[in-house]
């Protein structure tokens, strides 16, 4: 479509002109004046990404599930059952005050909580993207109505114009037949 074209399309449905459009809204535009279907970002398409990307997707999945809670609480009961039984035989690995327990758990959560962070600021990513696909998606879709209330109004007028046209012509027609019943 040609640029003038595209900037009618820009001052009709946004008030603006074509060249002072932010890229979402020229590209809105593109899209209603190719009367494209709005696709996929090309950010939106499923990205695996890479090896260590998957693994903090994994592993916030994991660590955020009451089976993880469950199973994470069953261990440390088993631990602390195993310590305290082994402690009179003078066995235990970890003897109260379970000070290795102490490090195990510091070393999980100094190493898990970067790596669910990672996982959501990957997810917060993925929600920006969506959401700006949302927004264009919107955006084309009110655009599109205003084109169609506006093709209604002008179809009203041209049938209203019309009518009013016959109304006259049938005016005409009966003003004359009454002057002609009257004798002229």
């Amino acid at each position: 479509m040609s640029a003038d074209k595209l900037d009618h399309l820009s001052r009709t449905l946004l008030g603006e002109a074509y060249a002072d459009l932010s890229d979402i809204k020229r590209s809105v535009i593109d899209l209603i004046a190719a009367e494209a279907p709005t696709g996929l970002a090309p950010g939106m398409a499923e990205k695996e990404g890479g090896f260590w990307e998957r693994l903090a997707d994994r592993v916030a999945a994991i660590g955020g599930s009451w089976g993880f809670i469950g199973g994470f609480s069953a261990v440390l009961a088993a631990w602390v059952i195993l310590n305290l039984a082994l402690m009179p035989f003078h066995r235990a690995f970890d003897p109260y005050p379970f000070i290795f327990l102490n490090l195990v758990l510091s070393t999980l959560a100094a190493i898990q909580a970067p790596i669910i962070m990672m996982s959501q600021n990957r997810q917060a990513a993925k929600d920006r993207e969506a959401a700006e696909h949302d927004y264009v998606v919107n955006l084309r879709a009110e655009l599109e109505i205003m084109r169609l209330h506006d093709k209604l109004d002008a179809l009203r007028m041209a049938e209203l114009s019309e009518l009013a046209r016959a109304n006259t012509v049938c005016l005409d027609e009966l003003r004359a037949e009454v002057r002609a019943l009257r004798g002229g």
